[in-house]
């Protein structure tokens, strides 16, 4: 069975502006170990040429990254370019902007589970990502409890990222087995500190405590565990195999 550990290529965005820089990146992450990738902070290409450079390189496309908007609007489009590139699972980075306040988390979790339902008639399985901001608290609930209890838990699943949900003040363990059955694709990023400083690292090289997440993302059923570094303090190729090398030591294979 291929790896189930993916490079998400937010990473390396500044690496992948052009079909050139794209082909060449891909080459050096599939070089670094990796066997799979998550679309995201690409320049313009076509799907088929994607597709093509990845299949080259020996690399599974498991995810992308697309705007709400687009899988809002253009289902069909959706469903007919993730068919080219071979993926299941698109996702959205974040919440957009109309929906972030006390109703529109509630409003988007039905919104998203009819786009959701939708992309699942053509094999999609949409999810969704989290950064720090959903676990404000509105009444006795957070952000993103309203996200996943209000939504359809056939159609509406979960990209829970680590660091993010450490940020705001929750534990990815927690999140992780709240989520159970129904989180495809789990974010791997660690937190590490410099002085009174947050800063994003690579896993296993912070403080999050990676044995436990493993452990509750195991028992999850994640299919997919996508490293990510926002902000990477050395070469961002270099911190991709940093992660990977330290996710294989912790016994992930």
């Amino acid at each position: 069975m291929a790896s189930v550990i993916a490079a998400q290529l937010y990473t390396v965005r500044e690496f992948t502006k052009t079909p050139k820089d794209i082909a060449e990146t891909l080459k050096k992450v599939a070089a670094a170990g990796y066997e799979a990738v998550q679309l995201s902070g690409l320049g313009p290409i076509e799907p088929q040429d994607l597709r093509n450079i990845c299949d080259g390189e020996g690399l599974k496309i498991c995810a992308t990254h697309i705007a709400f908007e687009a899988m809002r609007d253009e289902p069909e489009s959706v469903i007919e370019e993730h068919k080219i590139l071979g993926c299941d699972y698109p996702a959205i980075g974040g919440l957009p902007a109309e929906y972030r306040n006390a109703e529109g988390f509630a409003k988007f979790a039905q919104d998203a589970s009819a786009v959701a339902a939708r992309l699942a008639e053509g094999g999609l399985t949409f999810s969704y990502h989290n950064h720090a901001f959903e676990l404000e608290k509105f009444g006795d609930r957070t952000g993103l409890e309203i996200l996943y209890e209000d939504s359809d838990p056939r159609y509406f699943k979960a990209e829970i990222d680590t660091y993010w949900i450490q940020y705001g003040g929750a534990n990815p363990v927690t999140w992780i087995n709240k989520l159970a059955g129904r989180l495809p694709l789990l974010h791997l990023k660690d937190m590490a500190m410099r002085g009174q400083e947050q800063l994003f690292a690579e896993v296993g090289e912070g403080n999050l405590e990676w044995p436990a997440i493993l452990e509750a993302a195991r028992a999850a059923g994640v299919e997919w565990y996508i490293v990510e570094q926002d902000v990477c303090q050395r070469d961002p190729f270099e911190s991709l195999k940093l992660s990977l090398d330290n996710l294989r030591a912790l016994g992930l294979q």
